[in-house]
C-alpha cells in the first residue's frame, strides 16, 4: 500500500524524516472500525518501506487518541468464526508488525486510548501521555479476555501487580498515573503534548539511525520472548467472542450501565 490508499489514517511527512500519522475518525473519537483496524496492521510495513521516513509520530485527531473498537464490529464478530479468525490474524499482525519495524515510533496520547489504539500507544518506543489522557484495557468490561497487546507488554512496563489489577478490573488511569507506574514514558500537560512529542521524534530523526534502530531491535527481543504468552492471550480473547458475555458487554456500554454477565449470574 501507499499512503494514498489509507482511508482513516492521515499522513504529514516532514523534511526532518518524521512522519506524523493521525488516526482520523474524529466524529467517533477515532474508534476502530474494520477498515481502521486493518490499516493499523498495514501502516508499519508502509513506513518500513519508505526511505524518507526515519521516525513515526502517532496521535489521534480531535479529542481522543482512539475510543476503542467500534461496537458494531464487536457485535459482528461475536459468534462468527470467520470474523473471529480474521480478527485473530489482524490483532497478531498489529503487534508483530510494530515489533518488526526497526524505525522508532513515538505516540502522543491525547484524550481516551482504548482497544487497538491503546496497542499502538503503548507499543510505541516512546509513549507520551497528556495529563488528562484516559487509558484502559477494557476487555474484561466487554466480556472478553485481555488479548491484543496486554499480556505481552503490560507486565514488562508496569510490573505484574499493576498489570493484574488494571487488566482484571478494566479500571481507567490518567496520564499521571500511567507515568507513575511506568506504563508510559512521559506525561506532560495537554497543552505541551504535541510540542514534546515533536521534540522527541525530531531528536530521534537526527540521531545515528543504525544505532537507534539496532538498539530498538535488541530491546524488542524482550517482547518476542513473550510471543507464546501473547499468542495464547489472543486465542483466549477470540474464544471469548463465542461466549454470550460479550453481547451483554456491548449492551451495557451502549446503555451506559454496569454489565450483568450471564457467566456471573
Amino acid at each position: 500500500m501507499d499512503y494514498g490508499e489509507y482511508r482513516h489514517l492521515a499522513f504529514d511527512p516532514r523534511p526532518t524524516g518524521v512522519l506524523l500519522i493521525t488516526l482520523n475518525r474524529p466524529d467517533v473519537l477515532n474508534a476502530t472500525n474494520e477498515r481502521l483496524h486493518w490499516e493499523l496492521t498495514q501502516v508499519w510495513r508502509t513506513v518500513d518501506a519508505d526511505p524518507a521516513v526515519r521516525v513515526a509520530l502517532v496521535t489521534g485527531a480531535g479529542r481522543a487518541f482512539s475510543a476503542g473498537g467500534d461496537l458494531g464490529m464487536v457485535e459482528a464478530t461475536a459468534g462468527n468464526p470467520a470474523a473471529v479468525a480474521r480478527t485473530l490474524r489482524e490483532a497478531g499482525d498489529l503487534v508483530y508488525n510494530m515489533l518488526d519495524l526497526d524505525k522508532p515510533v513515538v505516540s502522543a496520547i491525547n484524550g481516551v486510548a482504548v482497544g487497538a489504539g491503546l496497542v499502538v500507544a503503548l507499543l510505541a518506543d516512546v509513549s507520551i501521555a497528556a495529563e488528562d489522557a484516559r487509558l484502559t484495557d477494557g476487555h474484561t468490561r466487554l466480556g472478553v479476555a485481555a488479548g491484543d497487546h496486554a499480556a505481552i507488554i503490560w507486565p514488562l512496563l508496569c510490573g505484574m501487580a499493576k498489570a493484574r489489577y488494571y487488566l482484571l478490573t478494566s479500571d481507567f488511569l490518567d496520564g499521571r498515573e500511567a507515568e507513575r507506574i511506568g506504563l508510559v514514558s512521559l506525561c506532560v500537560p495537554a497543552a505541551r503534548l504535541m510540542d514534546t512529542a515533536w521534540d522527541v521524534a525530531t531528536r530521534l530523526a537526527r540521531g545515528s539511525q543504525p544505532s537507534i534502530r539496532w538498539t530498538k531491535r535488541a530491546l524488542n527481543n524482550w517482547l518476542r520472548q513473550a510471543g507464546p504468552i501473547f499468542d495464547q492471550s489472543l486465542a483466549l480473547e477470540m474464544l471469548s467472542f463465542m461466549n454470550p458475555d460479550v453481547l451483554e458487554g456491548v449492551r451495557a456500554i451502549r446503555e451506559r450501565r454496569e454489565p450483568q454477565f450471564p457467566s456471573a449470574r
